[in-house]
């Protein structure tokens, strides 16, 4: 009797421990359980969050892409003398457009023919009352960059009087569209659509003379005024200013007679 009392003490406490630990055990793993789903929940968002980043990444580097190939495309594009001049003709246009009134300027303008019969066609004028002001653009960028690229003290100093001759020429160019008696004005303006060139000539780095620079030459001996995008800016804002006065100019004469 004591023994199956003993027995029955240590079956139920057996029974009893194997409860506990049954409940200890499910209690586990339902902890264990709601960790790995919890896990799982933050693996999943970092999943989700590296993904948006990945094609984040991935539109960006598209992005870069297609900006290369625009550089390389224009990069081309400078490189082809013929299509580097349309490109200045277009920004040209575009300053012509942004300031001054429409039918106060005109691209591809004939003002006639000189006494060899050559076509006198600027790229553009700018018109103040019975005047024109010729504008030609000049792109002389390749002796330009190759001064840019060279190291040797002696080849660039050989390579900036090539580039100065360069500009000689087109400042030529540009002086023979003034032509008083076809209406032009006693000057014109030489756009150059590169800030650092004229940027290099305003300072004297190319192009200096023992007094002036080559901008303060061609002003001087040939009544070409040299301009870039921002000075050539300020020029028709003067010019916009002018046409603006002459129109109050002629309001008034008007008004006066009428009275």
């Amino acid at each position: 009797e004591q023994m199956s009392e003993s027995n029955k003490v240590v079956q139920q406490g057996s029974q009893m421990q194997f409860r506990e630990s049954k409940e200890l055990m499910q209690q586990i793993n339902r902890d264990v359980g709601e960790q790995i789903r919890a896990i799982q929940e933050s693996v999943t968002t970092k999943l989700l969050h590296v993904e948006k980043n990945v094609a984040a990444v991935g539109e960006s580097s598209k992005q870069v892409f297609a900006v290369a190939d625009q550089l390389r495309e224009l990069q081309n594009i400078l490189k082809n003398p013929k299509q580097r001049g349309i490109l200045g003709e277009y920004y040209l246009e575009t300053l012509l457009k942004n300031v001054m009134p429409p039918g106060s300027f005109e691209m591809q303008y004939k003002l006639g023919k000189t006494d060899d019969g050559e076509e006198l066609i600027p790229d553009a004028v700018v018109f103040v009352r019975e005047k024109i002001i010729p504008i030609d653009s000049k792109f002389s960028l390749e002796n330009y960059n190759r001064i840019v690229e060279e190291r040797d003290p002696l080849e660039k100093e050989r390579l900036e009087k090539v580039f100065e001759n360069d500009l000689k020429n087109r400042i030529m160019e540009t002086s023979k569209y003034i032509r008083p008696e076809l209406g032009t004005m006693e000057f014109a303006f030489m756009f150059i659509p590169h800030e650092a060139i004229y940027y290099d000539l305003l300072i004297g780095r190319v192009g200096k003379g023992e007094d002036e620079n080559l901008i303060q030459r061609a002003a001087n001996k040939y009544k070409v005024i040299i301009v870039s995008p921002t000075s050539f800016l300020a020029y028709l804002q003067t010019v916009l200013q002018g046409l603006n006065a002459l129109k109050i100019e002629k309001d008034a004469v008007e008004i006066r007679k009428r009275v």
